[in-house]
């Protein structure tokens, strides 16, 4: 569980998450990477944005991900500096496909199965962006504005997890497969492969994965993959002609910013449906938490900016949270684009200095790009959809929002200024047509949303629920009238969750209810730790948790993290009434960073692997000591450099500095300030943190195991966070 430190008219307390019930404004900040100093923290984004694929015309940088079974789908992004970003087109409102899967009916569903590993591209004046959907094919969606409308071009032929690549002849290729992989081109009009092309181009038992995105520099044929076996690993593989041979090597493996995986779900075999009914036996194993497995930052693409320097853009597994988007600076070394930088190559910071091109290549005017987030998430559904200026829906809600499948567009109104849901036969959220959802945001946040029950009809159950395998949700159950009550309506305040089938039921009268009918649910997650929990209110200021902490787990099904849902329907096999909501918030408790670098404070620095301070021995070595040692060797003054750069000085005047190559016993004390080691501040969020070196680019640390004192040797954190180099600092 995570505490937070809350400051209340002057006073600062500790508060658990699990207990933060204060409102935000709609505008409150988000999450963004840009720390406002010159400098990003890792991810970019603190919510799901899978399998990442970057391009950049002229000045101007798009980002396109999955959104598998959720519509609008094919998200793109814009930035001007690759760490700011905006959410500015989606390539289609719905998919245009008559499946009964593709709109959730008759206990159908394309979960984890929609649009998946796009590949976005610009050439012959337009944009082009290549995905797959399972059973259809090779998909295609072209458009000369970024923003739409978009042309789909169903090109069909089993190729997917692909990349495409416009060569210089004319010709486009495609290049798909796991392990054997393949190259086939394309038809200039995008009517589908030339299948009589298609030829093996990396064979099998080269170790080379899937996730494939390829680029042709300097007349060389580059390809960026990633293996999972054993473990995530990012691999180039380079040839000089696109038919090969290659070669290939490793470009990155092991980071993982300090993340270990996140648990999977399992589901029995003998279960009917994939996504389970409300009584499955899910299992949620414990997790290795020292393992890298498959979390590690991969599967990506790369980007050379106005400057010459080169960037990758890969996804990473953060949690419950699913898997999002991290931003590497590349070195090229002996040809090839090395991740991280030199003296540390294949890792990467999480902390580093942003991208030096806000002078326009075009205009050569020099502009500043003031950090904001890709979404507004609060919504108070107070506007028309005209105002929205989607130039391909006339029925449209902000971007951040996506229905769970094709939604059946007779069943939802915006009304009043409240988003209206009207019940459809469902027995669980799973199924539930019309749902509502937008990804939950981290490291932690708390989402509420006022929820009107004066439309429900017998049957109905509306709410606000986890769109995950298992679900979860709370929200009102509407009965029949209640015996002897002169009328009354019954209604049951629930929360229900289905990875153990368990429901926590309150009964409410509709006297209980307020004249306006009017709840407030709300969603308390900490996602890092994969908990969440609910609550409720009658009057939106006193808040009561139901249910109990929650586990979260991340899943293969949906291949989708957590989602808040706002959901309606009926479980008595007919359409209802409806249920109405307003002032949907998200407030995050962790989002203002500014503060995280204790600049100017004389702090303790404590070892997390061993939990034992750092001390300044008389001897002129850096050591630890027991907890109980408060004399001034052990507290140590973070002077600012600068762009997240540091030195630190000892209570006792001394100045850390790092002589030879760095190995266990070099990092000493010295009264000469120039000499002092200049730090990168690695924000690892509540007070942890890792000092790497501006000059060898590794970082300090001390073994919990060997003895030894401390080092600048560590080339990065652990999953666990248990090799020592992840510090905390105390006051």
């Amino acid at each position: 569980m995570i505490n937070i430190r809350i400051k209340v008219k002057g006073l600062v307390m500790g508060v658990s998450l699990f207990h933060l019930f204060t409102f935000s404004p709609l505008n409150a900040q988000s999450w963004t990477a840009d720390n406002g100093n010159g400098t990003y923290t890792n991810p970019l984004f603190y919510d799901e944005f899978s399998d990442p694929d970057i391009l950049r015309v002229g000045d101007d940088y798009y980002l396109a991900g999955t959104t598998m079974h959720t519509v609008p789908g094919l998200v793109i992004l814009h930035s001007r500096d690759l760490v700011n970003w905006e959410n500015i087109s989606y390539c289609f409102d719905r998919f245009d496909f008559d499946d009964e899967a593709f709109s959730l009916k008759n206990h159908q569903e394309i979960y984890g199965q929609g649009v998946w590993a796009p590949a976005i591209r610009y050439a012959n004046g337009q944009f082009y962006v290549f995905t797959n959907i399972n059973g259809k094919g090779l998909q295609c969606y072209t458009s000369k504005d970024i923003r739409g409308p978009w042309e789909h071009h169903n090109m069909q032929g089993r190729i997917y997890d692909l990349s495409v690549l416009f060569d210089d002849d004319g010709k486009i290729y495609a290049i798909h497969g796991y392990g054997e992989v393949k190259c086939t081109e394309l038809k200039p009009d995008m009517s589908g492969p030339i299948e009589e092309t298609e030829r093996t181009i990396i064979p099998e038992g080269s170790a080379v994965g899937e996730g494939h995105h390829m680029y042709k520099i300097n007349g060389m044929y580059y390809l960026i993959s990633t293996d999972y076996r054993p473990n995530g690993r990012t691999l180039c593989s380079r040839s000089k002609s696109i038919w090969g041979p290659y070669e290939t090597i490793t470009i990155t493996a092991d980071e993982t910013f300090g993340y270990h995986a996140a648990s999977l779900t399992q589901v029995p075999q003998d279960e009917q449906y994939r996504i389970g009914h409300d009584g499955t036996k899910f299992g949620i194993p414990e997790v290795d938490k020292d393992a890298t497995a498959c979390t590690n930052i991969h599967q990506g693409g790369i980007v050379e900016d106005q400057s010459g320097q080169w960037w990758a853009l890969l996804m990473m597994d953060f949690h419950s949270i699913g898997r999002t988007v991290t931003l590497t600076p590349i070195t090229w070394k002996d040809g090839w684009p090395m991740l991280g930088l030199e003296g540390n190559l294949g890792r990467a910071p999480r902390t580093w200095r942003k991208p030096d091109i806000s002078r326009s290549e075009e205009s050569g005017v020099r502009s500043e790009i003031t950090p904001h987030a890709p979404y507004v998430r609060s919504d108070d559904f107070n506007y028309s959809p005209s105002t929205l200026h989607t130039p391909h829906s006339s029925k449209a809600l902000k971007p951040i929002w996506q229905w769970n499948h094709n939604p059946d567009d007779k069943m939802w109104s915006l009304k009043n200024g409240r988003l209206r849901l009207n019940t459809m036969p469902a027995e669980q959220l799973m199924w539930a047509r019309n749902t509502l959802t937008q990804r939950v945001i981290g490291p932690t946040s708390v989402t509420t949303v006022e929820f009107y029950t004066k439309g429900m009809k017998d049957g109905d159950v509306a709410g606000l629920g986890n769109i995950n395998v298992p679900c979860s949700w709370i929200g009102i159950v509407k009965g029949g009238k209640a015996k002897g009550s002169k009328g009354k309506d019954v209604y049951t305040l629930r929360c229900f969750e289905q990875a153990t089938n368990d429901t926590t039921d309150i009964s409410l009268s509709s006297f209980l209810l307020p004249p306006s009918s009017r709840i407030y649910l709300r969603c308390i997650g900490d996602y890092d730790n994969d908990q969440m929990q609910y609550a409720y209110s009658l009057d939106g200021k006193e808040y009561k948790t139901l249910g109990r902490k929650m586990p979260l787990s991340y899943q293969l099904i949906s291949f989708q993290g957590s989602r808040h849902a706002l959901f309606a329907f009926n479980v008595k096999g007919r359409n209802g009434g409806y249920a109405e909501f307003d002032n949907f918030t998200v407030e995050e408790p962790q989002a203002d960073r500014s503060r995280n670098i204790p600049h100017g404070k004389t702090v303790r620095i404590v070892n997390l692997a061993t939990g034992k301070p750092m001390i300044a021995l008389p001897h002129g070595l850096v050591y630890d000591t027991e907890a109980s040692d408060k004399s001034p060797q052990t507290r140590f003054r973070v002077i600012d450099k600068g762009q997240g750069q540091v030195i630190l000085q000892c209570e006792d005047g001394r100045y850390l500095f790092v002589s030879g190559y760095g190995i266990a016993g070099d990092v000493r004390l010295t009264t000469d300030e120039s000499k002092a080691e200049v730090f990168m501040w690695q924000d690892y969020l509540n007070r942890e943190f890792m000092l790497m070196s501006m000059r060898t680019h590794r970082y300090i640390g001390k073994s919990p195991t060997t003895g030894s004192p401390y080092s600048m040797d560590f080339t990065g954190a652990d999953p666990a966070r248990r090799n020592g180099a992840v510090l905390r600092w105390e006051e």
